[in-house]
């Protein structure tokens, strides 16, 4: 464990019983904006990327590595956000994050080539890594037991409906103004963040406790730079092996062999380190927990499922059914808006004390669950309305899915713990996310070869309807001013796009059955979280 020489911050002349009350809810809306803003940047660039590619003069496989440098320069951050909140203050660091991301956000909207770009997009991931840990540490600290729920629902609606809305507004801005304004909405919205932070969000008194087991007696900064390394370079190469794994053909390229190595050797040997330190950057301990160790799971299954079918559904949408980018983000609304509708209802439930949070996490993971298996009936035929209800559905289960999984997370912890496990929390839900999107890419490629063979062998088995249908279709081009062999060429075309279509859509569908199913199994697990009486005093305010 090296040291670095730093002096203490000095302590703030207005002490806390000096400082005027906050209304915990101002500064519940204002950390959730930076949130909801950063969660919004994961997804809205994914349909501008054409755009910026015709912009900057490069191929679009060039450009998709604005989305990987910035899910990796994020995945490297944010499991350390809890030591550098300890080292730095939590609202320093987090004044830090949104002013970063908010300036980098600046220079990708003016970015004159892809080299800016990168840069830029490396230090918004670098910045925006640390806001959600924070936020939720902040929500823990600043509410009691009693009442966290419903500041849970505010967060929930939050990260769930980031990424659903960032499909849509990306989409409407890039038809209707510039790709640029992608980036350049996050600066007002980051501007007010950083006045309101700076104006509501205060440390509590507990947390400064905290921050000197960072230091020594005499003053010296703890950095354990093995661990801080290790955790870096094992994030950083799984990011980038599960972003580029299907591009590359996975195991077939030698970088992404070496990337997954790289990366199940640092992230294992991070670990055992980790156990070994007194003041480690990951708190791994934590998860000896019972209750905490279980809704890390869930926080995972939560990303899995949430980030594979928000990007799974826009991508069905517009490929099998002519949807515009537009139009196919609009059929996740429905999901939001249930979730809007239900998340606070759910934290009533939960703050009453009608039902057990297990209960009802129990039931919520269920509903999703059981969401997956109806979308993996679908047809080409289905219509707008059938997959909007579907969307509903899925919604009604994550309204009631994150709050009581959050209370669970933290039941069993002890104030001076909150800080270190909202890195862990969001690790798990980020890493979820990742997989989820990487396991989408990689099976629905699979599974389609498989009934692209399946389906062919099929067809010549049956070649007399085939061929009836053939018939068929050429008299209609035919009646409608072709002639014969062109007729025929197109009635071939038309066929073939169809199976094509049939093809794809069952692989689309093969994939909520499995994402479903894991679900479904996993359901029982939440049983045996250990059963809990919320407190009713605060645990450190804010």
């Amino acid at each position: 464990m090296a040291t670095l020489v730093d002096t203490p911050a000095p302590l703030s002349r207005v002490t806390r019983s000096e400082r005027k009350p906050v209304n915990p809810w101002i500064i519940a809306l204002t950390v959730t904006l930076a949130t909801f803003m950063e969660l919004l940047d994961t997804s809205i660039a994914n349909v501008s990327l054409p755009y910026i590619a015709g912009g900057l003069g490069r191929s679009y496989d060039e450009v998709t590595w604005i989305l990987t440098t910035y899910l990796v320069a994020n995945a490297v951050v944010l499991p350390m956000s809890a030591w550098l909140s300890r080292v730095l203050g939590r609202k320093n660091y987090y004044l830090l994050c949104v002013a970063l991301f908010t300036a980098t956000s600046l220079l990708c909207g003016v970015a004159p080539s892809l080299g800016v770009m990168l840069l830029a997009r490396v230090l918004q991931g670098i910045g925006g890594g640390g806001l959600a840990p924070v936020e939720q540490a902040i929500l823990v600290d600043t509410f009691p037991p009693a009442k966290r729920a419903a500041a849970f629902a505010l967060y929930t609606m939050a990260i769930v409906t980031a990424p659903a809305i960032g499909p849509v507004l990306g989409g409407w801005i890039t038809d209707n103004y510039n790709w640029r304004w992608v980036f350049l909405i996050n600066i007002p919205v980051g501007i007010l963040s950083l006045v309101l932070t700076s104006r509501f969000v205060h440390d509590p008194p507990a947390f400064a406790k905290e921050r000197e087991t960072v230091r020594t007696k005499e003053g010296t900064l703890k950095v354990d730079g093995i661990g801080i390394a290790l955790i870096g370079l094992g994030s950083g190469a799984l990011e980038v092996a599960l972003d580029r794994g299907e591009i590359d053909d996975w195991f077939g390229s030698s970088f992404i062999a070496w990337t997954c190595s790289l990366a199940l050797v640092c992230l294992i040997a991070a670990v055992l380190w980790e156990l070994k330190q007194d003041e480690p950057v990951i708190e791994f301990r934590l998860l000896k927990i019972p209750n905490f160790a279980i809704a890390n799971l869930f926080y995972f299954i939560f990303g899995f499922g949430l980030f594979a079918s928000t990007t799974m559904i826009p991508q069905i949408l517009q490929t099998l059914y002519g949807y515009r980018a537009i139009d196919a983000g609009l059929v996740l609304g429905p999901g939001a808006f249930v979730i809007t509708l239900l998340a606070p209802v759910g934290a009533q439930i939960l703050q009453r004390g009608l039902i057990q949070p297990r209960y009802l996490l129990f039931a919520a993971v269920v509903v999703v669950g059981l969401s997956f298996l109806h979308y993996s009936h679908f047809n080409l035929d289905t219509d707008y309305g059938h997959y909007a209800w579907a969307r509903a559905l899925q919604g009604l289960g994550y309204a009631f899915f994150f709050v009581p999984l959050t209370m669970i997370a933290y039941s069993q912890l002890k104030p001076d713990q909150n800080n270190k496990a909202s890195s862990i929390t969001n690790f798990f839900r980020n890493w979820g996310g990742s997989f989820g999107i990487a396991f989408i890419n990689t099976a629905s490629d699979r599974r389609e070869e498989f009934h692209q063979a399946t389906t062919g062998s099929t067809i010549l088995s049956s070649s007399l309807s085939v061929q009836q249908q053939i018939r068929n279709v050429s008299q209609y081009f035919a009646a409608h001013g072709m002639s014969a062999a062109d007729a025929t060429r197109a009635a071939y075309a038309y066929l073939y796009s169809r199976l094509e279509a049939q093809v794809h859509l069952l692989a689309f569908m093969d994939c909520f059955r499995v994402i479903g199913l894991i679900t479904l199994f996993a359901a029982p697990i939440v049983l045996l979280t250990k059963r809990f009486a919320a407190g009713t005093k605060p645990t450190g305010g804010h």
